[in-house]
This record gives structure tokens, C-alpha cells and sequence, in this order.
């Protein structure tokens, strides 16, 4: 009986290199793939975002950046095979709810967050911290490098 892998995506180099990831232990145990992204509006949009049209679709970028995701990080016929799911709402509750029955949850070590400074960005803690099945975190570029 095979299970299912969650992957989140945010269009970041640490989420694709988790999207790799993902798919090729999906293809090792047999499980299926699920790419997950989320959106959710500011507190005060038109405030925060001026010069934003007001035809702006924050759901259509998500669906966008996860299609583009799937496009530029695997092959075409993984990429048609995963399960693509948008959910509007914050993305570390996102993940973790898709998660609920889940063998698997996989997330990259940070997202586009600018501080750099900490081990983890906030979704991957959060998860880490609240995920209903096994979490792996996928390392992004090292100090190092």
C-alpha cells in the first residue's frame, strides 16, 4: 500500500531543491506526490503593496508559482503526475493540515525571508514543531558555500 509525500513550494531555490527531493523518494517508495503552495493577503493590501492593480489574483501567482515550480524543477512526466494543491492561508498551517494522513512532509530549510542569521525560516520550524507524520527539512545553500 503506498502513501503519500507533501512537499511545500514557494518558487525559492531551498523549495526546489525539497521538490527534488520529494519526487525522487516518491519514486522510491512508491508514494504518491503532492506539491502544496499557499497565499494569503497582507492585514492592510492596499496599504502595503501601493501600485498593486486591483486585478491582482494572489491564488492565480500561487497557482503560477507552483506550475512554474513543478516546470523547472522536474521532469515532464513527474511534474503531470503530482497532485498540485493551492491553499489560501498561512503557509505553515497550510502544510500541516495537507499533511494529515501523510507518510511524508517536506519542506526546504527557508523560503525568500531575508534573515538569514537563523537555522531554520519560520515555516520549516513550524512545521518541524507541528506536522502529524515524519518532517524531512532539505538544506539549502550551506554557509560555506
Amino acid at each position: 500500500m503506498s502513501g503519500r509525500i507533501v512537499v511545500g513550494v514557494d518558487g525559492s531555490e531551498p523549495a526546489l531543491k525539497a521538490l527534488k527531493w520529494a519526487a525522487a523518494q516518491a519514486a522510491l517508495t512508491g508514494d504518491s506526490l503532492e506539491v502544496v503552495t499557499s497565499w494569503e493577503y497582507p492585514a492592510s493590501w492596499s496599504t502595503m503593496m501601493p501600485g498593486v492593480p486591483t486585478e491582482f489574483d494572489p491564488e492565480q501567482l500561487a497557482k503560477e508559482i507552483l506550475n512554474a515550480s513543478l516546470e523547472k524543477a522536474l521532469d515532464p512526466a513527474t511534474a503531470a503526475a503530482a497532485r498540485r494543491t493551492v491553499v489560501g492561508g498561512n503557509p505553515a498551517q497550510a502544510l500541516v493540515d495537507t499533511a494529515k494522513g501523510a507518510t511524508l512532509l517536506v519542506v526546504g530549510d527557508r523560503g525568500y525571508s531575508g534573515f538569514k542569521a537563523a537555522v531554520l525560516g519560520s515555516v520549516s520550524t513550524n512545521v518541524t514543531q507541528h506536522a502529524p507524520c515524519p518532517v524531512v527539512v532539505v538544506r539549502g545553500e550551506s554557509a560555506a558555500s
